[in-house]
């Protein structure tokens, strides 16, 4: 604010109190910005984030078990009218004797197999029977039967 002497503009002397406009005072961002971003970037580049290489250790051991192994599996076919595979490949005969003949020479050199059936929804009960006692006459002793679950909920 100044204080003013003299004649007013309307013609009448004496003091006027004319105010002065004044400047707000305004912070300017963008430098104090540009130096944050200046020392983030001298931050990242000097800041190590491996901390393994000041660190020595010597990690502890331990006498872990073998893998277990799993035995040999011997796959049977049996088809809606009685025809035997071994591991995919025909027998020409369907009796028991062809099939416990392939059976053993299909596990030679190996230690104790498993043997799974795998039987057409439509094979007899007979030709299923068959292939179990070939399998105890070849020295299988672990049999198991292969399964399709249903396509459609309620399919049988």
């Amino acid at each position: 604010m100044s204080i003013r002497f003299g004649t007013s503009g309307d013609g009448s002397s004496g003091l006027s109190f004319a105010s002065r406009r004044r400047d707000e005072p305004e912070i300017n961002l963008i430098p104090f910005i540009d130096v944050l971003l200046v020392v983030l970037i001298f931050l990242m580049l000097s800041t190590t984030y491996n901390k393994y290489t000041q660190l020595k250790i010597t990690l502890p051991t331990a006498n872990a078990e073998k893998a277990r192994e799993f035995p040999r599996e011997i796959h049977v076919g049996v088809s809606a009218g009685g025809d035997y595979s071994v591991d995919n490949e025909a027998l020409p005969g369907r009796g028991l004797r062809a099939l416990t003949t392939a059976l053993r020479a299909s596990i030679q050199g190996t230690g104790t197999p498993v043997l799974i059936v795998s039987a057409d929804a439509n094979a007899t009960h007979q030709s299923v029977m068959t292939a179990i006692e070939a399998a105890r006459l070849a020295g299988i002793s672990q049999v198991t039967f292969a399964l399709q679950a249903p396509t459609a909920p309620g399919a049988e």
